[in-house]
């Protein structure tokens, strides 16, 4: 009942149902939906908690554990043995591992060296790695690299979460000149059919030639051609914008009488959040996409120490005080112990210096990868700046140019309504006008564009959607 209620409302605050009234959908609204309730956007934050659960994944291989083997044969009536061993493990850094032991084992047949009292055995000592593992292990170099991963998917999450909001304000830009255009086709035919019925009458009282309003006929024509083709590109840019509206897994259909808001310069810059930012105020070392190269290179870093330690012989000791009554501290004595060492090394040691090999280059290449990423982020902020200038002159040219041919177009009218003008040159004036406010349409979205390019070089989510 409760998402029904909100869905009521979500559909309330786009259009007004039943009735003939249009309701702008704001840029800035658009965008907030989208990042709240469009599929990659929630899966972006999914990112997050993949990083999380990676970390606490690693860190398992430093929980205590448990470990019981039991062990019985029983032939014939005879007990041949019953063994049994359990040991508490604390793992910590640096293959340092606490343990404490307790065994009981019987029977006919068992291995002298499995003799315990009758009432068990206990041991209490440590292992350690002092070759390979001590600087560097596996269980080290997994945890290093889940908090490297875990800040790493907050920048991913970033990234995701701009790449969405910014096909999502293409789209919002690409209807937005679709239902400029079909504006503009309205506006003319509506202007040919007057021009149409006017010639028609003067035509009817022998004022103009009769062929005149065939010219006229032609230009309606032609007029509502134009409007058909908009019409279907108005279309197919609400289906486009419609697929990144979403309400609770949700697709919503963009209706009819929702229309974009046409005056954009006051908020896309503040939606986007690229208001007052000179080309010197992006710190190249604070861009998403950097840092998460960043993150890659060092947790490839952490791969090269490990593999690096591998080089390291295998050398395991492990002490082990034993005791009978593990209730009296004092009965831990360093005349009853269990020691031993392990030592181990592979003569050529030609797997190990391949691995090594490998992550030095997997390494050198990320490390290149950051560079040239770096040299392109700067270089395409760079370009969209000198891009914004320059659709921003062409902008003031075709507004100014669209105001010069309104100008000629309503001189003409003038002249042919006095009779010293033709139809053709009446017509030749309004052609001019709707192809310099279509190409002004283009400019606009290209502006807006690039802006929206901009934004998404800088790879920054916004805060305040």
């Amino acid at each position: 009942m409760r998402q029904l209620i909100y869905y009521i409302f979500f559909l309330s605050s786009f259009w007004v149902l039943g009735q003939e009234t249009t309701t702008v959908l704001q840029f800035n609204e658009y965008l907030a939906y989208v990042k709240k309730f469009h599929p990659v956007a929630r899966q972006a934050e999914l990112t997050i908690d993949s990083g999380q659960a990676e970390l606490m994944k690693a860190r398992g291989a430093f929980d205590p554990k448990l470990e019981v083997d039991y062990n019985k044969k029983l032939f014939k009536g005879t007990e041949y043995y019953e063994k049994l061993n359990s040991t508490f493990k604390i793992p910590v850094w640096y293959s340092l591992d606490f343990k404490a032991k307790y065994d009981r084992n019987e029977g006919e047949y068992l291995n002298p060296m499995d003799n315990v009292p009758d009432d068990g055995l206990y041991s209490a000592g440590v292992s350690l790695s002092v070759g390979q593992g001590l600087w560097m292990n596996d269980r080290m170099a997994t945890l290093k690299r889940a908090k490297i991963f875990r800040e790493q998917s907050k920048v991913e999450r970033d990234l995701q979460v701009n790449q969405i909001l910014y096909e999502a304000s293409m789209a919002y830009f690409k209807w937005l000149e679709a239902y400029r255009n079909q504006e503009t086709f309205n506006q003319f035919l509506s202007n040919a059919q007057m021009r149409f019925e006017s010639i028609k009458i003067s035509a009817q009282s022998g004022e103009l030639a009769a062929i005149d309003t065939v010219e006229a006929k032609i230009t309606v024509q032609d007029r509502q051609l134009g409007l058909e083709q908009s019409t279907i590109d108005l279309v197919n840019a609400s289906l486009e914008l419609s697929s990144f509206l979403w309400l609770d897994n949700v697709p919503i259909e963009l209706q009819a009488n929702v229309v974009p808001d046409i005056d954009l310069d006051a908020i896309v810059d503040t939606t986007l959040e690229i208001a007052g930012m000179p080309l010197d105020s992006f710190p190249m070392e604070n861009h998403p996409k950097l840092k998460s190269l960043d993150f890659k290179v060092q947790s490839l870093v952490i791969d090269k120490r490990l593999k690096t330690n591998k080089l390291l012989p295998k050398i395991d000791v492990e002490y082990n005080f034993l005791t009978e009554t593990p209730e009296y501290l004092n009965s831990f004595e360093d005349q009853n112990y269990k020691a031993g060492v392990t030592f181990s090394l592979p003569l050529f040691l030609r797997k190990e210096r391949g691995d090594l090999k490998l992550a030095k280059i997997k390494l050198n290449y990320a490390r290149l990868d950051y560079d040239n990423a770096q040299i392109q982020i700067r270089n395409k902020i760079v370009g969209l700046y000198q891009a914004l200038d320059s659709y921003q002159k062409q902008q003031n040219l075709m507004l100014d140019m669209v105001d010069n041919y309104e100008r000629m177009l309503s001189a003409e009218e003038r002249k042919f309504n006095l009779g010293e003008s033709s139809l053709f040159l009446v017509n030749s004036r309004e052609s001019k006008l709707i192809d310099a406010t279509l190409k002004r349409n283009e400019i606009q979205n290209k502006f807006y564009s690039a802006k929206a390019k901009l934004f998404n070089s800088i790879g920054q989510a916004p805060q305040n959607l």
